[in-house]
């Protein structure tokens, strides 16, 4: 269960193209400049979530990213799993967990499965369509 700046990046970057999703093709740069992302890492980040499924790139003068199916079908767990990898407990389900020699007696192993379980049950509940809706009432509550 490792969360890097791949997920917290790459949620901003799906956020932003669902945000548009309706005016075409989201420009790679101007994801970029409106998220703070460095251009290179943002780059390797579509690589990965155009491998997994959730977004085509589209070619052209007007070209950029679209989501492949509708935001409101793309969780949260999708879009970390296609950035970090399976969502698993750190210690208990990794290499290091089948090496430790306290399986099946370690207290310790219910914490982190019981954690994982949780984290894993809100991202599949929360969608890329929630997001976007909460950004937009964020949005609102400050320019007013």
């Amino acid at each position: 269960m490792r969360l890097t700046a791949k997920s917290e990046y790459g949620l901003l970057a799906m956020i932003d193209i669902a945000a548009s999703c309706t005016d075409g093709p989201v420009a790679a740069r101007g994801i970029s400049t409106r998220q703070e992302i460095p251009a290179k890492f943002l780059e390797q980040l579509l690589v990965s979530l155009r491998r997994a499924g959730l977004v085509t790139a589209v070619r052209g003068a007007r070209g950029g990213f679209v989501l492949e199916r509708d935001p409101a079908l793309i969780s949260v767990l999708d879009i970390v799993e296609a950035l970090e990898g399976p969502l698993v407990a750190t210690v208990c389900e990794s290499e290091r967990g089948a090496t430790c020699g306290r399986e099946g007696r370690c207290a310790a192993a219910s914490v982190w499965n019981r954690a994982t379980d949780a984290l894993r049950g809100v991202f599949e509940a929360t969608t890329l369509h929630d997001l976007v809706a909460a950004q937009d009432r964020l949005d609102a509550r400050s320019v007013g």
